[in-house]
């Protein structure tokens, strides 16, 4: 971590974003005792990587969620942003109230429907009991629909089949291979294969076509989910884990010129917002040519402070330099599969490393706090 750093009054970083790359580019400031504030809409860092989990095993939720004013004081503000005025240098919050900056970090993530992200600005409580009435319709369902084959979906299955082995359990995926396109083939074909030992039912290479008339997360005897190839499969309960979109809201309208086809903020080699030396994008928000994950973001948020840093005691800046794949999925607490560096690994590895707790130890170490038992 760094040493502190002088700076003068005028210094003010705000952090717009509390996951995985605002927590890393929060408390890197707080090393450098750089003053900041970071701005999010909910009360607690959620680790989204246990959320899967979190839907089938009860008491797991309050283990992924993490509340922000006990890591970061009052440097944190929670509040959503609307709005953000380059010429005065202020963010601007639903409430009306202004947040001044004289260096701006966007890590905005990207949102997608519950139980993958938790998408509402709920509190704690509230979003840990989400959780605990998921797991309790889950235990109830005997047939489950998980729609969607990237890596949340194949998990998704993985974890509903892992602990309850009885019940039907369906993947509908519009492509035929599983998960990342980034993966190895053999990485691919390993999850499929795990998927159809632990008897998930795999219908790949078709899409949903009546999604708007499903109702998700709930108990619903014998709906009926239609494919595009015609196929009908009767379900108690549909599971959406499609359809991730990056939050822009707060900076739309004030990049209009700096934005990628998907909402993205495009970025230079040092992070910095394209013709801007203030501004950062960090995370699933920044246009980087490499699959979005906690892990990069976490990466994203160290280099952007150290440039911050760099900028103030004028010095070169770092260059972020997007490394080769690693990424591990969890199959159930027993199983799963991934590569480290471009590298196959299998389960004994990635049971270690991961799918035993889904690393939230790693973020409770990171916010400074102690995991509850």
């Amino acid at each position: 971590m760094g040493g502190t750093v002088s700076v003068d009054g005028s210094v003010h970083v705000v952090i717009v974003g509390g996951g995985f790359g605002g927590i890393a580019a929060g408390n890197h400031l707080k090393s450098y005792s750089i003053p900041f504030t970071l701005i999010d809409m909910k009360d607690s860092f959620h680790h989204n990587p246990g959320a899967l989990r979190a839907s089938v095993e009860s008491g797991f939720a309050k283990k992924t969620l993490i509340p922000f004013a006990k890591t970061f004081a009052n440097n944190f503000k929670q509040g959503k942003v609307i709005d953000i005025d380059l010429g005065k240098q202020d963010v601007i919050l639903e409430n009306g109230e202004i947040v001044h900056f004289s260096h701006l970090i966007l890590a905005t993530g990207s949102s997608g429907p519950f139980p993958g992200k938790l998408v509402e600005a709920v509190t704690m409580e509230n979003a840990i009991q989400m959780y605990e009435d998921l797991v309790e319709k889950v235990q109830e369902a005997q047939r489950v629909v998980v729609i969607g084959g990237g890596s949340a979906g194949v998990e998704m299955a993985a974890e509903i089949k892992t602990d309850y082995p009885g019940k039907e359990v369906t993947l509908i995926h519009s492509k035929i291979a599983l998960a990342d396109v980034q993966l190895l083939p053999s990485v691919r074909q390993g999850l499929k294969d795990i998927l159809l030992q632990k008897g998930v039912v795999l219908q790949l290479g078709q899409k949903v076509i009546n999604l708007q008339d499903l109702v998700m997360n709930e108990i619903q005897n014998n709906m009926k989910v239609v494919t595009d190839k015609g196929l009908e499969i009767m379900t108690d309960m549909v599971i959406c884990c499609t359809g991730i979109k990056i939050n822009s809201s707060a900076y739309v309208n004030a990049f209009k010129n700096q934005l990628a086809e998907n909402g993205a903020l495009l970025v230079n080699e040092y992070l910095q917002v394209n013709g801007m030396e203030n501004v950062y994008a960090i995370g699933d928000c920044a246009d980087v040519k490499e699959p979005k994950m906690a892990y990069h973001a976490g990466l994203h948020g160290v280099v952007a402070v150290d440039n911050i840093v760099n900028t103030l005691g004028k010095k070169s800046l770092k260059v972020y330099k997007p490394g080769s794949l690693t990424m591990l999925l969890s199959m159930g607490r027993n199983n799963g599969i991934g590569q480290i560096n471009g590298w196959h690994v299998g389960k004994f590895v990635v049971v270690m490393a991961k799918s035993k707790d889904l690393l939230v130890w790693k973020s409770w170490k990171e916010m400074d706090q102690t995991a509850p038992h």
